[in-house]
């Protein structure tokens, strides 16, 4: 992953001539930019004495073809959405408490590392912005102060959202890491088109995969009715799928957490394996 902009958590590649110069690589394109001196030298080394005729002229003879630039690392911003299930259930408090602890804590641990957070619920026949991707604690306790609840599930509807706003973010936040964090029990029963409640969360959910937007579920189904639907959502978003049997703020935080330093790690080998 390239990066354009300013971050302050995980390491990226940067395109910017800012940054730690961390190896070299072959220039292709034949343009001196950002050059590597080092290991320009170091690649024009081996053919001084072919190049006689050059060095009647010049001490040291280098080609365009010997030419290095410089790769360079940065830190980039994490977004982390919750996509929460605000429908009726014996756990919605619980859940509600959870989550809005969780945020507070990654906003708290976010201000000095640029990450965002941001906040979808899910209830009746429709998914909500309740939080907007932030960096800011105070506008996260004024917006997490009223969440409304109860009703049906219109899961689909909540997939459906969050794809659209961390496409956007990605639109407008080139270098961001978006994470994807979702609690529920996987059961939709409310559609937004023809197509049933689980068929049309599938399809969705396969988008969200396909645009390379790593999630996580978080199964909120009690175990002794567990029908494996979370299970399903969390195949489909090519996703892991946890249970929390006690679901906390600080439990649902260190979740969070440790995904984040899983998605920079996959970053991380794919910078390995294309270099």
């Amino acid at each position: 992953m390239v990066r354009r902009s300013a971050g302050r958590r995980s390491r990226t590649i940067s395109e910017r001539k800012r940054g730690r110069y961390v190896q070299a690589r072959p220039v292709l394109d034949g343009k001196a930019d950002d050059l590597a001196l080092d290991a320009t030298l170091r690649a024009a080394a081996p053919f001084q004495k072919e190049r006689a005729e050059d060095r009647k002229r010049v001490a040291f003879s280098i080609h365009p073809t010997d030419y290095q630039r410089k790769v360079r690392v940065r830190r980039s911003a994490n977004l982390v959405l919750f996509l929460v299930d605000a429908s009726w259930s014996m756990a919605v408090a619980e859940r509600m408490a959870a989550t809005k602890g969780a945020i507070m804590s990654l906003l708290t641990d976010a201000y000095q590392r640029r990450d965002r957070v941001g906040l979808i619920v899910f209830q009746k026949n429709k998914a909500t912005l309740v939080l907007p991707p932030t960096n800011s604690v105070l506008l996260a306790q004024r917006a997490l102060a009223d969440i409304p609840i109860g009703g049906k599930t219109p899961l689909s509807a909540g997939l459906q959202m969050a794809f659209e706003v961390l496409q956007r973010e990605k639109i407008l936040h080139p270098d961001v890491r978006p994470l994807l964090i979702i609690l529920t029990d996987g059961a939709g029963n409310v559609s937004m088109g023809r197509l049933s409640p689980q068929e049309e969360a599938e399809k969705i959910a396969k988008s969200i995969a396909q645009a390379n937007i790593h999630s996580v579920v978080i199964n909120m189904e009690h175990a002794a009715f567990d029908q494996g639907l979370a299970q399903a959502l969390a195949d489909n978003l090519s996703a892991p799928c946890y249970t929390i049997t006690e679901l906390r703020a600080e439990s649902l935080y260190e979740t969070v957490r440790s995904e984040m330093a899983n998605v920079k790690n996959v970053l991380e080998h794919t910078r390995q394996s294309s270099s």
